[in-house]
């Protein structure tokens, strides 16, 4: 593994032909952006970042823009490529499949096995992160605390760990076989307490979160961008409205 920080408005233009093919992963330390820096830990696959200052704007600059139209963190720059060309992947939950794919590792191939896994990754994907999401900005960013907001999303939180917590009784992973669903599932877990719950109340879930720390590649892969995180609670006005598009 390499890790190289790029200048903020250094961002490589995609798709140029590098003599070590590997992958890039333009990040941030977001959940989504350690999903994949936990992936590639676990894959053992060689890879370089670049960073993503969320707070500053980078995530709309053209460069970028380019292989991320969503202009969301994190996106991929595979030098290695199907066909042998480089090519890029946004949207995280594509990079996990792509990379289980890429590799033939944490996605089963069995029809039903796999079925199971990518139920778990959609769930995740279209709900688990999302709701969590807004849970924790109105419990924790949101300049104006509304009540309604923050009741409706904590709600909204404890019920998806309740669905968890139930899927994981007598399960060591969330699909038997330890796989992308649990990569994807685990960063969004990191700060229960902002989200408003209590993970003593889902005991299966407080297990196998012990389980997954204890990853060695797990922690390897939190470890990236560490140092990034303090900045995104000092942020001054106009960076605040960059990160969370407000007016």
């Amino acid at each position: 593994m390499t890790i190289a920080e790029t200048n903020r408005g250094g961002v490589r233009p995609p798709f140029v032909p590098k003599a070590c093919q590997m992958i890039e992963l333009h990040f941030a330390p977001t959940p989504n952006g350690h999903k994949i820096s936990i992936a590639l830990e676990e894959l053992d696959l060689d890879y370089e970042v670049h960073r993503v200052n969320i707070g500053q704007g980078d995530q709309f600059k053209p460069e970028f823009l380019a292989f991320s139209p969503n202009n969301r963190i994190p996106a991929i720059i595979d030098q290695d490529g199907p066909e042998g060309e480089a090519v890029g992947i946004f949207e995280s939950g594509a990079i996990l499949v792509y990379l289980a794919e890429k590799t033939g590792r944490l996605m089963p191939t069995a029809p039903l096995a796999r079925k199971t896994v990518m139920e778990w990754l959609m769930w995740q994907m279209g709900g688990f992160g999302p709701m969590l999401g807004q849970a924790h900005h109105f419990n924790f960013y949101a300049k104006e605390k509304v009540d309604y907001a923050m009741d409706r999303y904590s709600a909204e939180a404890n019920r998806l760990y309740g669905v968890l917590d139930r899927r994981l009784e007598g399960r060591e992973y969330v699909a038997d076989e330890y796989s992308i669903a649990d990569i994807a599932i685990f960063p969004w877990t990191r700060t229960h307490e902002r989200q408003n719950v209590d993970i003593n109340d889902y005991p299966n879930v407080a297990r196998w979160r012990r389980t997954m720390v204890d990853r060695p590649a797990v922690q390897r892969g939190l470890m990236v961008g560490a140092e990034w995180r303090e900045e995104l609670r000092d942020l001054s006005p106009e960076d605040w409205k960059k990160l969370f598009g407000a007016k």
